[in-house]
């Protein structure tokens, strides 16, 4: 689920504050703009996950279903298990259709030295530079401060790819990601 409300986004005493999250301007790693892509894949994936685990269930029920002694009460019990498949399949198609529609958002990453790290949107990505601009200025000249308000996203890691994953361990002459 995704929440949006504005949050002061500001730069005093050495301190990029982001609502109430204080982070130390000397221990920003890096600053940088990008585009928030919702996982698409990771949408249709789950969906056709729900979507057989669903159909495993409805036939489970129904072979039980069959099982029983009379035929007016099979018939009763089908057309409730027809019901609800069918809302189930209707809920899963909608929850497909949100996600798919989820837009892309233009993003700021404020990253530390540890595992904190802050995002942010506004609707144009000019602005976000802007912002970029604002906090290296910040960072490169102590006596800056700064403030204004601006859009915070809270985020459904599953609607969302937030980027590229790393994992290098030991070894020598890495080169990055290779895009």
């Amino acid at each position: 689920m995704r929440s949006h409300d504005g949050v002061q986004l500001e730069v005093s005493r050495r301190l990029l504050w982001v609502g109430e999250a204080a982070y130390p301007l000397h221990n920003i790693a890096r600053v940088h703009t990008f585009t928030l892509r919702p996982d698409r894949w990771g949408a249709f994936v789950s969906f056709l996950k729900w979507l057989g685990g669903t159909v495993v269930v409805f036939v489970l029920l129904q072979t039980a279903n069959e099982s029983t002694s009379s035929y007016s009460e099979r018939d009763e019990n089908a057309d409730g298990l027809w019901i609800i498949g069918g809302m189930a399949a209707i809920g899963l198609v909608i929850t497909l259709v949100a996600r798919l529609a989820t837009p892309s958002r233009h993003a700021l990453g404020v990253e530390t030295s540890g595992p904190s790290t802050a995002l942010v949107t506004l609707p144009e990505k000019e602005q976000l530079r802007q912002l970029v601009g604002l906090i290296v200025h910040a960072i490169e000249h102590p006596e800056t401060e700064f403030s204004v308000r601006v859009e915070r996203l809270s985020i459904n890691p599953k609607n969302y790819h937030l980027g590229d994953s790393v994992n290098i361990y030991g070894g020598s002459g890495h080169t990055g990601v290779a895009k």
